[in-house]
């Protein structure tokens, strides 16, 4: 059977019994990705879509958007709520990407349509989880740095993954629908710092749901899409190292509980979260002040230097592709939040003081963990009066999967998140976090 054929009939089967430690995990993902969703409502990335989608508009209804009133087509639904997830990149990180931000509002939009219940909605993105690190665990090269941004590209598959099990298709139409997905599939790291960035996400979510859709009226693709010398994985492989003719690990012992989900603590790119650790604890540790700084040497891997591009960022778009900025506000403001990744803030003269004193390093060592990582990122910082200041060799940031966050913080964050949104807050965490008590996932977005 081939790769293409296998994840079909993966799909079609499902994943099982889900094992409480699984669970855990995927509501953690829905929780955050909700709460990001309600955060990045009102940016300007989301109001230009939702007005596209509003002059395009059908008179269909069958998905909520952003947990409010409005109700159109499922697929813009998913199109505008995962753009909106994505907007103020502070959602979830794994498998070489934004899991939860495309799987997350595609199986809601959907499965609201289809009148599916809680139960369904975690087996379907635990689908979608596996099919997704199936397919990435075969490349050997970081994605990113030949200009791929897995989410909007993987995500676009294994969305479909996910949203094609929602919609209990057999092995041979599932097939079909993944193999669509990844002629749909698409997403460019030099667009990262742009509206763009969070539009990889929405549209890969509205493009899974398309696809599933076609394949189940009977819409065709090549059975061999995935590993054809000319299909999804060779074509994201320049250099031809993309294993393409090992059995797939479906089925067998599942990745979400090797590599879980890391939930962001900082509103910015996730390559930058260990040296904002780092410099947050020795400027508190220190009370180090600006002034008392002369120069910072971070050392990340180059990878993560090769997607933090924008080093003297003017507004909080750029700012959150910007390790200069996350050093910047750490040591300035003693925080690196929602309130700090502003076009004022960004552009106060003390912030942007700070971006000459820092020194990039890059290395070459590799998290077997995650490989777009360093095995370890580090700070030192130098003061006026001759003090060296080492953070040491920081392996993971608090929230990620092999140092996550409690329930109580991930709570802590799901309600700063939904600020002053017109919803009780609370009664969203809590359905959330009984997911598959949940009779229809219409009951999940009531306000």
């Amino acid at each position: 059977m081939s790769l293409t054929q296998d994840i079909g009939a993966y799909i079609a089967q499902g994943p099982g019994a889900i094992p409480e430690a699984a669970a855990v995990i995927i509501r953690s993902g829905f929780i955050d990705t909700v709460g990001t969703m309600i955060a990045g409502r009102d940016e300007p990335a989301v109001r230009l879509l939702a007005a596209q989608i509003a002059e395009r508009r059908s008179a269909a209804e069958e998905a909520t958007f952003l947990l409010g009133p409005q109700r159109g087509y499922s697929a813009d639904a998913a199109l505008l709520n995962g753009t909106a997830a994505h907007a103020l990149d502070y959602d979830d990180v794994a498998i070489g990407g934004h899991p939860s931000t495309v799987l997350v509002p595609a199986i809601l939009a959907e499965g609201e349509r289809l009148g599916v219940d809680g139960a369904a909605a975690l087996r379907a993105y635990l689908v979608g989880y596996e099919v997704w690190a199936e397919l990435i665990a075969r490349e050997p090269d970081p994605h990113h740095r030949k200009g791929w941004h897995p989410t909007g590209v993987f995500g676009t598959v294994g969305t479909a993954a996910a949203v094609a099990h929602l919609h209990g298709l057999d092995a041979g139409r599932a097939a079909h629908a993944v193999a669509l997905a990844g002629s749909m599939a698409s997403g460019l790291v030099a667009n990262f710092g742009s509206m763009t960035k969070p539009l990889h996400a929405g549209r890969a979510a509205a493009s899974a749901i398309e696809a599933v859709r076609l394949a189940a009226r009977g819409f065709t693709a090549s059975a061999d899409a995935m590993e054809h010398h000319a299909g999804f994985l060779a074509a994201l492989s320049p250099t031809g190292r993309a294993d393409r003719e090992s059995p797939s690990k479906l089925g067998g012992d599942l990745r979400i509980l090797d590599t879980g989900l890391s939930i962001k603590r900082y509103p910015m790119c996730y390559a930058t979260h260990r040296a904002i650790d780092g410099m947050l604890a020795l400027t508190a540790r220190e009370n180090l002040r600006p002034d008392d700084v002369t120069d910072i040497e971070v050392s990340v891997g180059s990878t993560q230097a090769s997607m933090l591009r924008n080093h003297r960022p003017a507004t909080g778009l750029e700012a959150k592709f910007s390790l200069q900025f996350a050093i910047a506000a750490a040591l300035v403001a003693r925080r690196v939040g929602l309130g700090e990744l502003t076009d004022g803030f960004v552009s106060r003269p003390e912030v942007q003081a700070q971006f000459a004193k820092l020194r990039i390093v890059q290395t070459d060592t590799q998290c077997p963990l995650e490989p777009i990582f360093a095995l370890t990122d580090r700070v030192v910082i130098r003061t006026g009066t001759g003090r060296v200041l080492d953070s040491g060799d920081i392996r993971f940031p608090h929230g990620n999967a092999m140092d996550p966050l409690t329930l109580v913080e991930l709570r802590e964050k799901f309600l700063d998140c939904a600020g002053a949104a017109p919803l009780d807050a609370d009664a969203v965490f809590n359905r959330l976090a009984t997911l598959e008590r949940a009779e229809n996932l219409a009951q999940l977005l009531a306000a």
